[in-house]
């Protein structure tokens, strides 16, 4: 038994409230798109730079003892060419002298020696009208 003095317990009930969202799609409307292509004609402008060479042999024909450097003067580059040449030098030297002296000796030399000779042998007969005139 309770107490009388003893008061009864008070019971709060606590509430809360929680919040549920939900989503829907709905349609509101409709939109279209198109593209269209335009053209515009401009005018390109642009600086074009072109370099073009003018090559000139000149000549030189000069012994160096090194190959000379590119060099640049003004704006003209300068490349040498070199070759190596063998130089023959041709000098007229006296070697020697050959003398020779013509000298005339005779003497008498006997040699056996065969010989052939032919000789003509001519007989000559008369015609056969002379041998007649001559018997007569």
């Amino acid at each position: 038994m309770r107490d009388a003095l003893e008061k009864p317990e008070l019971v709060v009930p606590l509430i809360s409230e929680e919040l549920r969202l939900e989503k829907r799609e709905t349609s509101t409307g409709k939109v279209r798109v198109q593209t269209v292509v335009e053209t515009v004609d401009e005018l390109a402008r642009a600086t074009l730079e072109e370099d073009s060479l003018n090559l000139k042999r000149v000549p030189v024909g000069k012994e160096v003892v090194e190959p000379p450097a590119i060099r640049t003067e003004g704006d003209v580059t300068i490349i040498p060419i070199v070759e190596e040449r063998m130089i023959v030098e041709k000098r007229l030297v006296l070697v020697e002298e050959v003398h020779i002296r013509r000298t005339t000796s005779a003497r008498m030399v006997e040699m056996p020696v065969t010989l052939r000779k032919q000789k003509a042998v001519i007989e000559s007969e008369p015609a056969e009208h002379t041998k007649q005139e001559n018997s007569k």
